[in-house]
C-alpha cells in the first residue's frame, strides 16, 4: 500500500493530500532513468579505462612477457651477429688468405635479404617494431650463415687438395744457385735497356752462362712452348692451377711441349738470349689470377735464409733490366 503524500496549502493553511499529475510524474521518472543511465555509463567508461578484467590482466601479463622475451632475443641476435662477423673476418683474413682464395665481398655475404613486403604482416600489431627488427636480423643471419657454410665447404676442398697445392705453387728458383752468376733486375719499374726509359719489369732477370738448365718451379701443365713475339723470344709458360702461372723467357732451346704435364724441378729449357735481350739471362715471372706478382716471395723451398735475404736485397736495387 502506497503512502499518501501531503503538502501545505498556503491558502487554506492546512495540510492536504498531494496527488502528482501524470506529465510531471512521467518527466520525473524519465529524468531519473536518464540520470541512472548516465551514471552507469560513466562508471563503465571508468572501469573500462582504468580497471582490468581478469582476462585483460592475463593478456597484459602475457604481452609484457612477450615484449621482454623479444628484447632478450634481440640482444642474443646482436651477440650472434658479432660472432658471425668474427667468423667472416677470420675466414677472409686468415683461412682464405692461407689457401690463396679470394675473400668474399660484403655484398655477397649480405645480399638476397627478404624484401620489405615480407614484414608487412607485422604492421598494426602492438609489437610491430620489435617483431620486424628481430625477423630482419634473423633473415640476415640466416643468409650470412649460409654463405659462411659454403665458404667452409670450399675451404675443406682446398684442404683436401693441400698436398697438390703445395706441389703446384711456384716454390723454387728456376736456376741452380751454383750456376747463377748474378741477378741483375728485380720486380718493378726499371730502365729499359733499349729505349732507356722507365718501364715496368714484371719478373726477375737471372744471369748465367749460355746453355744453363732452367727448371720448372712447380707442378703443372705446359700451355706455351714456342718463340713469342713481343720480345720474350723462346718462351715456356706453365699453368700450375690454383690461379698460378710461370713464364720462362729468352731461352736458347725448349725441352717441353704444349700439353705436357711437368713436375717441380724438371728441366724446361736452356738459358739463352733470344728475343729482346741484351745478353744471356733468364726472365722469370710468376702470375697469379692474371696479375704479375713479385717472384721473390716464392723462393722458400731450396734456399737458406741468408741466400733468400741476399736475393731480396738484390731484387730491390734500382737499375737497368736486360730485356
Amino acid at each position: 500500500m502506497s503512502r499518501i503524500k501531503y503538502h501545505y496549502n498556503t491558502k487554506t493553511l492546512r495540510f492536504e493530500p498531494y496527488r502528482e499529475k501524470w506529465p510531471k510524474r512521467a518527466f520525473r521518472i524519465a529524468f531519473n532513468l536518464l540520470a541512472g543511465m548516465l551514471f552507469a555509463t560513466l562508471v563503465l567508461l571508468f572501469a573500462y579505462r582504468y580497471l582490468d578484467s581478469p582476462k585483460e590482466k592475463r593478456l597484459k601479463r602475457e604481452l609484457e612477457l612477450t615484449e621482454s622475451q623479444l628484447k632478450v632475443l634481440e640482444n642474443q641476435l646482436g651477440q650472434m651477429e658479432e660472432v658471425v662477423a668474427d667468423l667472416e673476418n677470420r675466414d677472409d683474413q686468415i683461412y682464405r688468405a692461407l689457401f690463396a682464395a679470394e675473400p668474399i665481398s660484403a655484398e655477397v655475404r649480405k645480399s638476397g635479404n627478404a624484401g620489405p613486403n615480407r614484414y608487412d604482416r607485422f604492421k598494426g600489431l602492438l609489437l610491430t617494431d620489435l617483431l620486424t627488427e628481430a625477423t630482419q636480423k634473423m633473415d640476415q643471419l640466416r643468409k650470412r650463415a649460409y654463405v659462411q657454410t659454403r665458404s667452409y665447404n670450399e675451404l675443406w676442398g682446398l684442404i683436401q687438395n693441400k698436398s697438390e697445392m703445395l706441389k703446384s705453387i711456384p716454390a723454387i728458383i728456376p736456376i741452380e744457385l751454383k750456376d747463377l752468376g748474378r741477378m741483375t733486375s728485380g720486380f718493378g719499374y726499371r730502365i729499359d735497356p733499349i729505349y732507356q726509359t722507365p718501364k715496368f719489369h714484371a719478373g726477375m732477370d737471372f744471369v748465367a752462362e749460355m746453355g744453363t738448365p732452367i727448371y720448372a718451379t712447380g707442378n703443372g701443365i705446359v700451355v706455351g712452348a714456342s718463340h713469342e713475339a713481343g720480345g720474350y723470344g723462346n718462351c715456356v709458360r706453365i699453368r700450375h692451377g690454383f690461379g698460378y702461372e710461370t713464364v720462362y723467357a729468352h731461352l736458347m732451346s725448349i725441352s717441353v711441349r704444349v700439353g705436357m704435364r711437368i713436375s717441380r724441378g724438371q728441366k724446361v729449357g736452356l738459358l739463352g738470349s733470344t728475343g729482346k735481350s741484351t745478353g744471356p739471362h733468364l726472365h722469370y715471372e710468376v702470375v697469379h689470377k692474371g696479375q704479375a706478382v713479385n717472384p721473390v716471395y716464392f723462393y722458400y723451398s731450396d734456399i737458406s735464409a741468408e741466400e733468400y735475404a741476399k736475393l731480396v736485397e738484390q731484387s730491390n736495387r734500382p737499375g737497368q733490366a736486360m730485356d
